[in-house]
């Protein structure tokens, strides 16, 4: 029986598309390999479903390794420092740990294990590995901090001038040369899009295979009873661009639109919400699917990796009205499934929104949309990785 060692970088975040792929990955291979998972953080969410879908705790394991400072990481050791000082009150904030994950991610001792999964979107694909053992990074992302959202990173963190930006800077730049060597660790890439392929392609100069996550179809009931709202789902960050949605529907008073997720902009958004508009915050998902399952349209304004919310709204027959752009362009069918709009403004929600309706009463048919979800199925999902696995397995030791 092969070992398999699986490297998922979740940290103390919520529970979300990158870890799914996580355990779906492992449930293939539980069946034929003996796993052991690897996280930076205990009591998470991650760890929580790893127990409770692999209780066997002599076949799987949620195991670490104490850390010692050799002095050949010791620059890594001062970016810490230097951003401790800086910025204690931003410690709070997993970003400001990442100048240590490079030497953190290195410290695991994987011998003894044939193959290794690293679920990738910043560090995971660099741990240390030996020439007899293989090892496929799932790739969710470049580490978008370094590479595409480093100018919008630091904007965002108002670093985007003076001192404390050139500090940071640098220990980016550190970060972005460490992250294309350890590119070099890994022997076989898969995508979760072929918009990320590109990207991989572009950061790396490496190949990969795209197999798009899946969602659980069964979780979502198809719904043909649409009501007068719209719905905007995510968390309640920057880059999710929902601040551009409210502020589209402030524009048209008379149309309603929910807006459900939680995160640390949700008391800005009340604040910047009209009276159509209503900001629920997080919410348990049955009452999410119901809101999902009765909307009239979806509204995604983010550039997405992939983004698998779209087809869940897809899943319960509800057309989505996506910026045009990144995951969105594989998610949703352009005119049979929803539609895009192609700036990330509220002008352009706006006109889109507009647009949609004055398509009719149902511009696209509701049993489309669950048809094209039903290709982001569970089943294609766990054929796919395991006849890759498989596949490179034997390749590799030819």
């Amino acid at each position: 029986m092969s070992r398999i060692i699986i490297i998922e970088n979740s940290g103390k975040v919520n529970f979300g598309g990158g870890q799914k792929i996580t355990l779906q990955v492992a449930e293939i291979l539980s069946k034929t390999c003996e796993l052991v998972f690897v996280d930076f953080a205990k009591g998470t969410r991650f760890e929580q479903m790893i127990n409770e879908k692999f209780p066997d705790s002599s076949k799987v394991l949620l195991k670490g390794r104490s850390f010692f400072f050799p002095f050949k990481y010791l620059n890594w050791l001062l970016d810490l420092v230097v951003l401790t000082c800086l910025f204690p009150g931003n410690l709070r904030k997993i970003r400001a740990y990442l100048p240590l994950f490079p030497f953190a991610i290195e410290q695991f001792d994987l011998r003894g294990y044939d193959v290794i999964i690293s679920s990738s979107h910043a560090v995971a694909k660099g741990v240390l590995t030996k020439a007899d053992q293989l090892h496929i990074c799932y790739c969710h992302s470049p580490v978008r901090y370094v590479w595409d959202m480093y100018n919008e990173y630091l904007e965002e963190a108002n670093l985007a001038e003076g001192f404390k930006s050139w500090l940071v800077r640098y220990m980016l730049h550190n970060i972005r040369k460490w992250d294309m060597l350890s590119s070099f660790r890994v022997d076989y890439f898969i995508s979760n899009s072929d918009y990320v392929g590109r990207r991989i392609k572009e950061t790396y100069r490496r190949n990969s295979v795209t197999i798009h996550p899946n969602i659980d179809i069964s979780n979502f009931e198809y719904c043909n009873d649409k009501q007068n709202y719209y719905l905007a789902s995510s968390r309640l960050v920057a880059y999710k661009k929902i601040d551009i949605i409210i502020e589209a529907f402030n524009r048209m008073p008379d149309k309603k639109l929910i807006v459900i997720g939680g995160g640390p902009n949700l008391k800005n958004y009340k604040e910047l919400a009209n009276e159509n508009i209503t900001v629920m915050g997080y919410q348990p998902f049955n009452l999410l699917k119901e809101k999902m399952q009765h909307a009239k349209a979806f509204i995604f304004a983010a550039d997405e990796d992939f983004g698998m919310i779209p087809i869940e709204a897809e899943a319960c027959g509800t057309p989505v009205i996506a910026y045009g752009h990144g995951g969105s362009l594989e998610t949703v069918c352009d005119g049979k499934t929803g539609m895009f709009f192609y700036e990330q403004t509220a002008d352009a929600i706006v006109n889109a929104v507009k647009e949609f309706e004055t398509m009719g009463s149902a511009p696209f048919k509701y049993e489309d949309c669950r048809s094209w979800a039903e290709r982001f199925s569970e089943e294609r999902f766990k054929r796919e990785i395991k006849e890759f696995v498989e596949e490179k397995y034997k390749e590799f030791n030819k």
